[in-house]
């Protein structure tokens, strides 16, 4: 389990959410956190086909497999077939726009968005969303920011922002993002995952305590 995704999914706001879309479910994590914190029922597309198998496995072991359904396609494709309008929509969607490919196919498709550019993210996103729906995702730092930029040519206005320290005193590494089809006063605070000593801190325990049996 990555940390990126297990924050993601303990800090997206529910708020009585009915439908919820993971985009970029992967092997089914957030999607089924989501599924844990939640009555919703939950849609979660993956298209590498390997992964999308896994999280029907993993689903169909867990309790909540009557609420998720994993679907293994493009998102292009799901935006363009589904009629479904969401309360919520989450993505740790792949982030790096120019940077090294990995050797490893898998890999590359996880982490580079040539699959899944921002624009075609924010096409389907503003598909999908409800007038008053919320979509969430977590993104590297200059990635976010640039996302930000580019979410308001959508007229999805970042309405929360949560920056995301590795460590005590080091750089801001991710940015958690919450859009919004209102603009709204920034709701901004930050989060430090490990302390100085490399054991989490207590304010990343208390956000993810519900799904670490170490906690």
């Amino acid at each position: 389990m990555g940390t990126d995704g297990v924050m993601l999914g303990a800090w997206a706001t529910i708020d009585n959410a009915k439908t919820i879309l993971d985009v970029g479910t992967g092997t089914g994590l957030i999607a089924l956190m989501l599924a844990q914190r939640s009555n919703a029922t939950i849609d979660a597309v993956e298209i590498d086909e390997p992964s999308a198998q896994q999280a029907i496995e993993n689903v169909n072991s867990s309790r909540w497999q009557n609420r998720v359904a994993v679907h293994c396609q493009p998102f292009q494709q799901f935006a363009k077939e589904t009629n479904i309008r969401y309360d919520l929509i989450v993505s740790n969607p792949p982030y790096f726009i120019k940077s090294l490919k990995s050797e490893e196919a898998a890999r590359t498709v996880a982490r580079h968005n040539e699959l899944l550019p921002h624009t075609e993210l924010l096409e389907g996103v503003n598909k999908l969303l409800n007038e008053n729906g919320r979509f969430v995702g977590i993104f590297p730092y200059v990635e976010g920011n640039v996302f930000v930029a580019l979410a308001s040519s959508y007229n999805l206005y970042c309405t929360k922002r949560i920056s995301i320290y590795g460590k005590l005193n080091g750089p801001v590494k991710r940015l958690m993002l919450e859009f919004g089809r209102n603009k709204l006063p920034l709701d901004e605070t930050s989060i430090t995952v490990r302390g100085v000593d490399g054991e989490y801190t207590p304010e990343y325990v208390n956000l993810t305590k519900d799904f670490y049996l170490a906690f």
